[in-house]
């Protein structure tokens, strides 16, 4: 299998345009076209996960975190990063990071951690801008319905669980063709006055060339006249963090045991627990402190994650508890979601989860 392929499969589920801006998700090392005859999974990209894909034969490392973040300006091997890039280069390996794209679907990282505590009723905390874009087209009212279709089926009007959503009002176009043209109806070097169709559609940034496409091949005007309008409006469906609610509301040290045993976590560092029980809870895997205030906001007893740093803790405000599980805890679970995803598109493809445990941090309990 060409690696393109399980590259459009993946972004296909978390678009690129989804991560943030300091992130870099994406093929890091290697060539889409490349043939690859198996993979390893991994939370971490370190020395020792590409030289177990050097052992089982896996000519790719799909890895959650990306091993650069930054441009290397050198390539002499004085810090794991460059060694990794190094090794994986000289033994055509490719390495490919899946990161906040991925924690920012529905479906994606916080979902795991959800499911995992038993949250239901779940929905995106922090719902991400700049993804929706708006068309405006005019087109002739007997093929107005051809062109919504195609739009429709190119990826327009999909707004969270709807599909085919257009607006339409009528009206009529005016237009006089000039001596080279070839209008559809009219006389060119007349002005032509048309029954026509206003239709209004959105559609996610990453759809909007296959839009475009079905917008130029099914309208049948010559020119066609078409408007496209960035939006700020926030798609629901995508973004940070998620909140849901507990079946039953659990006291604060009930609480912390379930989540410690839930997400196999060997301690959890958190703020003083309140009076009242614990039903709505927020969550975030990795670093979610930025996400305390809309924890705050909608209502949330309790704020799962971590890296939460010393004066961070006092913002909660008693508001809400605090519970830090640890970066690699919240993330843990990440690659079985990572094979589950190509399993179900891929199941005869050669995967495999790695051995190792790239966690950087050890406890002295």
């Amino acid at each position: 299998m060409r690696l393109s392929v399980l590259i459009k499969h993946l972004e296909t589920f978390a678009p690129l345009n989804y991560q943030e801006d300091y992130d870099n998700s994406g093929l890091i090392v290697g060539h889409p076209d490349q043939e690859i005859h198996g993979a390893l999974v991994a939370l971490d990209c370190i020395e020792s996960v590409v030289d177990e894909a050097i052992l089982h034969g896996c000519n790719l490392v799909i890895t959650h975190h990306p091993i650069v973040f930054k441009g290397l300006k050198r390539f002499t091997g004085k810090n794991y990063v460059e060694r990794v890039v190094l090794k994986a280069i000289k033994n055509d390996i490719a390495l490919y990071a899946i990161h906040t794209n991925l924690d920012h679907v529905e479906a994606g990282v916080n979902r795991v951690i959800a499911e995992r505590l038993g949250l239901k009723n779940t929905k995106v905390l922090s719902p991400k801008g700049s993804i929706l874009k708006k068309l405006v087209t005019f087109c002739p009212v007997a093929q107005a319905d051809v062109l919504r279709d195609a739009l429709f089926k190119a990826g327009a009007g999909e707004i969270s669980n709807y599909s085919e959503c257009s607006f339409n009002a009528e009206g009529f176009g005016t237009f006089k063709g000039g001596e080279n043209t070839d209008p559809f109806v009219g006389e060119k070097g007349l002005q032509h006055q048309e029954p026509e169709i206003r239709i209004e559609t959105v559609f996610k940034v990453q759809d909007e060339r296959r839009v475009m496409l079905a917008l130029f091949e099914h309208h049948p005007y010559e020119e066609v006249a078409y408007d496209i309008y960035p939006l700020d409006n926030k798609l629901q469906s995508v973004g940070a963090g998620m909140i849901g609610w507990l079946d039953e509301p659990l006291e604060g040290t009930e609480f912390l045991k379930m989540v410690k045993n839930s997400m196999d976590a060997v301690v959890i560092r958190h703020t003083r627990l309140l009076p009242k029980k614990i039903r709505k809870v927020a969550v975030c895997g990795g670093s979610g402190s930025f996400l305390l205030k809309e924890a705050i906001a909608v209502g949330a007893d309790a704020f799962v994650t971590a890296d939460f740093k010393y004066h961070e803790f006092f913002d909660a405000d008693e508001k809400l508890v605090i519970a830090d599980i640890g970066h690699f805890e919240s993330e843990q679970f990440t690659s079985d979601l990572l094979i589950d995803i190509i399993q179900e598109k891929f199941p005869n493809f050669a995967i495999r989860l790695t051995e190792h445990n790239t966690n950087p941090i050890n406890y002295f309990i």
